[in-house]
């Protein structure tokens, strides 16, 4: 998931749902990024998380609200993305975003300390639906270059830093727990020091439900690469003993990095047309379980986005660049697709959906409603736990809405309340439950 604080699509958004936000490539460290920001969805039935990523940058030139999110429709939303320093200390990316924008139904007469923007709107739709989570997503593609999460949490004083602040500003916002997304740790060291920053994070959730007596079990998740490249590093295992959930990535497996025009989230390898299918889901799901992490953690990502490949003759076959988008080059959201003049094709056999305009030669690799409904009877099939969206402002109403098309094929979602007790809240509004 990239994060940059240019989400201004006129200036600056907040939100990434989990069943939601955040882009970034589950292959390698120098693929280009998107910027963006998940639980799931029981007695003798399985209830699934449909999680979705929103970043605070979609207010700005998106004009995407808290308030549009689809809270009946989802457990998780992950609020994108939080920063950090070089001691560890988590700190807000954008405070006019978070908690200072004024929106219709706020006063300006208010007394001071008040909390605004996308932190109220999300507290707000929390009060109406007691089964949606808001977590703090920390991190990001851009927040991870150059080493900068590595360094922020190398030793034990930094990763209490780190726990301490991270869970501060959650209490302080209102919100349900912690998204860690690190992309990636480099080596044995930084694989090991990603558990221990779990260790910590998980105490200091608990800690602080004791300390004011909440009885309310704090949420810790992280969004996790389907790249081999990447999970091979990670202790799998051990990192299972604290994360309620894996947010896997299962989105970029193809695009302007690519030797070939590819699937960007095909559930399997194209044994024909390899490079067609660099990467895919099944194997990541199934190296994942092998590792041991247990299946029912695994929120499996979908893209509310298509990736698109100019003058090529189709999968797997040369292409030269990637064309204009909806944000960003080479990228659409799925709430224009398809475009006019192309074809939609479902390969059932590598498990992915896209368009074709023989015309401009112009392929863009995106899910449909059908192909949600394949993954989620994929997810279910293989007892995961979920689903979970990059990012909330891509989707689009009504029937064809990706979303809502994976919310009724998962069929039962949790429904596990939120907490809205925050008496140590900085923020009076906050803390008197908004009353």
């Amino acid at each position: 998931m990239l994060m940059s604080k240019t989400f201004q699509l006129l200036a600056t958004t907040c939100l990434s749902l989990y069943a939601s936000v955040a882009h970034a490539s589950p292959l390698t460290n120098t693929v280009d990024k998107r910027d963006g920001g998940y639980e799931k969805l029981g007695l003798f039935r399985e209830l699934y998380a449909d999680a979705l990523y929103s970043p605070y940058r979609g207010i700005y030139a998106r004009n995407y609200k808290p308030q549009s999110l689809p809270a009946n429709k989802i457990t998780n939303v992950l609020y994108a993305f939080a920063n950090f320093q070089d001691d560890g200390t988590v700190i807000p990316s954008d405070s006019w975003a978070d908690v200072e924008i004024h929106w219709d139904g706020d006063s300006w007469n208010d007394p001071a300390g008040y909390a605004y923007g996308c932190v109220k709107q999300l507290f707000k739709l929390k009060k109406a639906n007691r089964n949606m989570k808001v977590l703090l997503s920390i991190g990001g593609w851009t927040y991870s270059l150059d080493g900068r999460f590595a360094r922020a949490v190398s030793t034990d004083a930094k990763r209490q830093q780190f726990a301490k602040s991270s869970v501060a500003l959650m209490k302080d916002w209102g919100f349900d727990g912690i998204d860690i997304d690190w992309e990636y740790p480099t080596n044995e060291q930084e694989a090991s020091d990603m558990v221990a920053l779990f260790a910590a994070i998980r105490a200091e959730l608990d800690s602080y439900s004791e300390r004011n007596k909440l009885d309310y079990h704090f949420l810790l998740t992280a969004a996790v690469p389907a790249g081999p490249k990447n999970y091979n590093i990670m202790k799998l295992a051990d990192m299972a003993k604290y994360l309620d959930t894996f947010n896997l990535m299962a989105y970029d497996y193809a695009g302007s990095f690519s030797d070939a025009t590819g699937h960007q989230a095909n559930l399997y390898p194209d044994q024909g047309n390899e490079k067609a299918t660099p990467f895919s889901t099944d194997r990541a799901v199934t190296d994942y379980i092998a590792a041991g992490v247990p299946a029912n953690k695994i929120v499996m990502g979908m893209p509310l986005y298509g990736r698109a490949f100019e003058a090529t003759a189709g999968a797997g076959q040369s292409f030269s660049g990637i064309g204009e988008g909806s944000w960003e080059q080479g990228i659409w959201d799925y709430k224009v697709l398809p475009k006019a003049g192309a074809v939609v094709t479902k390969d059932d056999k590598v498990g992915a959906t896209y368009s074709y305009d023989a015309a401009k030669r112009e392929f863009i690799s995106y899910d449909t409603p059908d192909m949600v409904k394949a993954k989620v009877t994929y997810a279910t099939g293989k007892g995961l736990g979920g689903s979970m969206f990059w990012e909330a402002s891509g989707d689009k109403e009504g029937a064809d809405s990706l979303i809502g098309t994976s919310a009724a094929a998962l069929g039962s979602l949790k429904t596990s309340q939120n907490n809205l007790k925050y008496p140590d809240s900085k923020y009076p509004n906050i803390a008197q439950n908004l009353i």
